[in-house]
């Protein structure tokens, strides 16, 4: 789930706030996501893996979703949802935009399709199969997108959005101790996913009352 309409006033308040710099380049900037001693060199190094980063970048960035600045956290959600989006393709990412306005307006058969152009073209790419999957969601074809989901994990074991995505088809399902499993798996590698803790407890106190009754 992408950062909310909050956080993207956030951010533009704080670039706003800062002074004009040249954008640091990727080896620097995965080198200034360590310096402690600087949170105004880790807000640059993030924004700048935003437009620069791969997904080789992933277990750096993935460390910065802990950093004790809540902006670098902030700022580090929105650059690893850039960095899936990217297929390192043109013509890929212009199919793939397609298919992500598709899915926006609701056409989702349409948007099946474009997403399995895209994953015919670059089977590689995880944030298609993450997309097809939650349009199999919205679909209600549960095993499908439990299928995709796999799919992505496979290429991308920071997806916490993946993980999430197992979480509410397992709820669907009415699984909760499952549900439960992935949620806490997506909270594990991002924890300042508010929304999943809330559902951690709801979901605690389902299983243990199921357990309850069961006795």
């Amino acid at each position: 789930m992408k950062a909310a309409t909050l956080a993207v006033a956030l951010l533009a308040t704080v670039l706003a706030a800062a002074p004009a710099a040249a954008q640091p380049s990727r080896e620097r900037a995965l080198a200034d996501l360590g310096r402690v001693d600087d949170v105004g060199a880790r807000r640059a190094a993030v924004q700048a893996l935003a437009e620069e980063g791969q997904m080789a970048d992933l277990p750096v960035l993935a460390r910065a979703l802990r950093d004790s600045d809540p902006i670098v956290r902030r700022f580090t959600e929105s650059a690893m949802w850039q960095v899936w989006s990217r297929s390192g393709e043109e013509t890929v990412d212009r199919l793939f935009a397609t298919g992500v306005e598709q899915m926006n307006r609701r056409q989702l058969d349409a948007a099946v399709s474009t997403f399995s152009q895209v994953i015919g073209r670059k089977p590689e790419f995880a944030e298609a199969w993450n997309k097809r999957a939650t349009v199999y969601f919205m679909l209600g074809d549960y095993p499908k997108s439990l299928t995709d989901c796999d799919e992505v994990m496979r290429r991308n074991p920071y997806h916490w959005g993946a993980l999430s995505g197992y979480g509410m088809i397992y709820m669907q399902l009415n699984q909760p101790s499952r549900a439960l499993e992935y949620f806490e798996r997506a909270l594990a590698v991002n924890p300042n996913l508010s929304r999943v803790e809330d559902t951690i407890e709801e979901l605690k106190a389902l299983v243990i009352q199921r357990r309850k009754d069961s006795i």
